[in-house]
């Protein structure tokens, strides 16, 4: 093999990266970004990694240039020569499907997301359009009105066909890598390692050559938070049902590492835990509602590392065999929560699993609540002034019909004023 075969920026500049867009135009700067990421420097590396985090990944959205930008990443998380590539492999996986909590518990659907993307860039505009029309029509108040015109007023489906094209295109640009990212499993950093892992875990099309690879790292693993991410990454992959698989992930339940135990709950909450490890699977993860496990050096990069978060969400899967532990186990975790955005994703969860997917309408006076609600409502009416500023925190609360004033809802409660 020649050098320059070797190089992991080999073909950088017979791209048009000026004739590309990103977050901010002209995907022009991209190459010099690619290149510092090779960089000795360590200021240069993270610099331009922040960099790319702002412009090929904005906010969750992917741009033209993101697909043209993975192959370069791809190779250098792959070169052993170079410094911080389990950030590399982090980027990667946000390159593939934005924020991973869309995708969680349940995991990539990209046959559901191949057909919405092919029936929404065919559709004609003037349909688009009139559909957000008749949202304005249909809203059931006021505030709802204003927010669906807002939507309409800003809406481009040009630019809207395109971008829902460029994500899909940058997920199987990544797919494209899957088998590189996959030798990485035997990779001498641990730190690789798990951003291997992690990554594989977000493509089911390519399961029949990952998950074995998967499962061969778990025979041979020794580090928790590599052990503990591969064993996410197996749930996710594996078919919901599959019995065979469930029994090779039941024993890692007796684990000696709490994140391990953790982990191979969260994988059994995901395909089906069979009846006998019901109350173990459940145990693990109402104790890091409580108290999330530690992930050692490596940590667990799923649902960005907040591992009470990623428990509440699996619990959800648990609730039509547990209701009442379920809810009980998540609203003890939002209690135990501290505050601001490590609260929405268990707040969110626990109001599913109080009042289902749609919002009581109208909202029951609260004596007529069920025990679980009247307890979970109380926790949401304790939780401090800082997550109640937080506007992410009011449209959750607001999504189940709940008031979207911290005092409003102690009054509700019947809780005197704070």
């Amino acid at each position: 093999m020649t050098t320059e075969a070797k190089d992991p920026l080999a073909g950088l500049d017979t791209i048009d990266w000026a004739g590309l867009n990103h977050a901010y135009g002209s995907a022009a700067d991209v190459p010099g970004l690619l290149r510092a990421l090779c960089d000795p420097d360590e200021e240069e590396r993270l610099g331009a990694l922040g960099k790319l985090y702002t412009n090929v990944f904005h906010q969750g959205s992917r741009y033209e240039a993101t697909a043209h930008a993975v192959p370069f990443l791809a190779r250098i998380a792959a070169d052993t020569s170079l410094a911080d590539r389990d950030a590399v492999l982090g980027l990667l996986a946000g390159l593939a499907i934005g924020y991973d909590e869309a995708h969680l518990p349940g995991g990539v659907d990209t046959a559901g997301w191949r057909s919405r993307v092919a029936e929404f860039v065919a559709r004609d505009p003037a349909d688009l359009i009139a559909e957000l029309d008749r949202q304005v029509a249909e809203a059931p108040d006021e505030g709802e009105r204003r927010a669906r015109e807002w939507r309409r007023q800003m809406f481009d489906c040009a630019y809207e066909q395109r971008a829902a094209a460029a994500e899909l295109a940058a997920y199987d640009a990544v797919r494209g890598e899957v088998r590189g990212v996959t030798a990485l499993l035997a990779d001498a950093d641990p730190g690789v390692r798990t951003g291997a892992a992690y990554v594989l875990g977000w493509f089911p099309e390519e399961a029949a050559g990952t998950l074995p690879a998967l499962l061969g790292l778990l025979e041979r693993e020794t580090d928790p938070g590599v052990t503990a991410t591969a064993l996410v990454a197996v749930g996710l992959l594996g078919t919901p049902g599959d019995a065979a698989l469930a029994a090779r992930l039941r024993p890692r339940l007796d684990a000696g590492d709490a994140v391990v135990r953790w982990a191979a709950a969260t994988a059994l909450a995901r395909l089906g835990h069979p009846a006998e490890d019901a109350s173990a699977v459940l145990a693990e993860l109402a104790a890091a509602q409580a108290e999330p496990p530690s992930a050692g050096a490596t940590g667990v990069p799923f649902h960005e590392g907040d591992l009470r978060g990623y428990s509440a969400a699996s619990l959800t899967l648990l609730a039509d065999r547990h209701p009442e532990e379920t809810l009980s186990a998540v609203t003890d975790g939002l209690a135990a929560a501290t505050s601001g955005p490590a609260v929405f994703p268990v707040a969110t969860a626990a109001l599913r699993l109080a009042f289902g997917d749609e919002r009581p309408t109208p909202l029951p006076p609260f004596a007529e609540l069920t025990a679980g609600q009247r307890r979970l409502v109380g926790v949401l009416a304790e939780l401090d002034e800082d997550t109640w500023s937080w506007v992410n925190f009011l449209e959750i609360v607001d999504a189940w019909g709940l008031p979207q004033q911290r005092a409003a809802l102690r009054a509700y409660a019947g809780r005197p004023p704070a």
